[in-house]
């Protein structure tokens, strides 16, 4: 079910801000549509266990935050690009390593196409989710990672809209 009304920070029992941001250098290059960003707006309500992300906008900053935790994880800014639709202008990691261990700048970039993508779009985001288990096998040494294990212990499921 895709909600009519766009979720605030109102709409979560519990959320906790990015307690240390650090700036990420790379962003997704990809431009969202004008009906993409309308859908972004509205934002992603975890609705069980094996959801991993709560989503929603303020002004033009989305916030991606953990369902179980609350906590925050990426605000990535969108601006308006020339002949229609947005993108990423910049972003912002959760640093405190106690909440959040982030494997890099190409691996929270892609996280964050990958959450937008996948969660809040519904899309199939076939080369993302294999770019994240490419990502992780990397900074694990463990070539062998199971492909599902990682995109649920990190993406999580999405509900059926």
């Amino acid at each position: 079910m895709i909600a009519d009304v766009p979720l605030t920070r109102e709409s979560f029992r519990r959320l906790h801000p990015i307690s240390t941001s650090r700036p990420v250098s790379q962003v997704p290059d990809r431009v969202w549509t004008d009906e993409d960003w309308d859908r972004i707006r509205r934002g992603y309500h975890a609705r069980d266990m094996d959801e991993k992300w709560n989503v929603f906008v303020e002004g033009d900053v989305l916030l991606m935050h953990r369902s179980w935790t609350g906590h925050g994880v990426y605000e990535a800014s969108f601006a308006p690009v020339t002949g229609g639709g947005r993108k990423i202008a910049s972003a912002v990691v959760e640093a405190d390593r106690e909440r959040y261990r982030s494997m890099g700048d190409a691996y929270d970039c892609l996280m964050m196409e990958l959450i937008i993508s996948a969660i809040v779009l519904g899309e199939p985001a076939a080369e993302l989710r294999a770019g994240l288990v490419e990502l992780t096998a990397q900074a694990s040494g463990d070539q062998n990672l199971p492909s599902g294990v990682v995109q649920h212990s990190v993406l999580g499921l999405r509900s059926g809209s």
